[in-house]
């Protein structure tokens, strides 16, 4: 009867047909687990990442809401500060405002925020090896400030750009979207907007520049660093020679800022 009383083990989960409890197997779940969750927080993350230019642009439209630029935020991070003071585009020369759309893009006010006519050719340049230009109208440079780096990856950079531009051109008024530009524009190192720009140049107001200066700022634009418009070279000079004839002869190619 003793035998009776001994505890019950069970045959080998084998021989009955049952498999083995491996060892780790839930340790192998937990991980695969993670993992799936990791990949849902970095697409969630990747989805609210896509989602914020869509939200700040709307978030931008009055007036009173004074954006700035990725390069000022840079700026801030590393400690370095900015000058920058806002101005409303009712308060700047429009002189300046001419000539910035005439030396940066003379079809702002036509085009769709991608000027296709142009961006087409430079494709073209480029199929054949040619060196290209820009074709960056001033709703994608806006864009870029505000959303965007700038260095390095400057052809996935454009191809985010393309589709950020087409929207804000729907959302935005072509006025507004000038206004913004011209008070996030790189004008020299630390130096952004038209208003800091023309008082470090100048020593003037941005409301108060000649044809000569507003040129002068409007020719440094594509490259702020290398190119000072309150000591400009031969070169500048001729550039903004230019641009002051351009801009005098604007017409209706200026006409939604008016």
């Amino acid at each position: 009867m003793s035998g009776l009383t001994g505890p019950i083990v069970d045959p080998e989960p084998e021989r009955l047909g049952m498999p083995a409890k491996r060892k780790g197997s839930s340790r192998g779940i937990r991980s695969r687990a993670s993992g799936r969750g990791w990949v849902w927080r970095i697409f969630l993350f990747l989805v609210v990442l896509g989602l914020l230019p869509v939200v700040l642009t709307i978030l931008y439209l009055p007036s009173f809401v004074h954006p700035v630029s990725t390069l000022m935020l840079k700026d801030l991070a590393t400690f370095q500060g900015y000058d920058r003071q806002w101005v409303s585009i009712d308060d700047m020369s429009p002189v300046l405002v001419h000539s910035v759309i005439m030396s940066e893009d003379g079809q702002f006010c036509s085009h769709r925020g991608i000027d296709w006519a142009e961006l087409n050719l430079v494709i073209d340049d480029a199929m054949a090896g040619e060196a290209t230009r820009g074709a960056s109208t001033i709703t994608m440079q806006t864009v870029k400030n505000l959303y965007l780096w700038h260095r390095p990856l400057g052809t996935l950079r454009k191809l985010v750009e393309l589709p950020l531009a087409v929207y804000a051109d729907m959302v935005m008024p072509k006025k507004r979207i000038m206004e913004i530009y011209l008070n996030i524009a790189e004008w020299g190192p630390g130096i952004y907007g038209a208003e800091a720009a023309a008082r470090h140049h100048f020593g003037r107001s941005a409301k108060e520049l000649s044809r000569r200066q507003a040129a002068l700022l409007a020719v440094a634009l594509p490259n702020p660093i290398a190119r000072n418009p309150g000591k400009p070279g031969p070169g500048l000079r001729r550039l903004a020679s230019i641009i002051e004839r351009r801009a005098s002869r604007s017409g209706a190619y200026v006409g939604c800022v008016n």
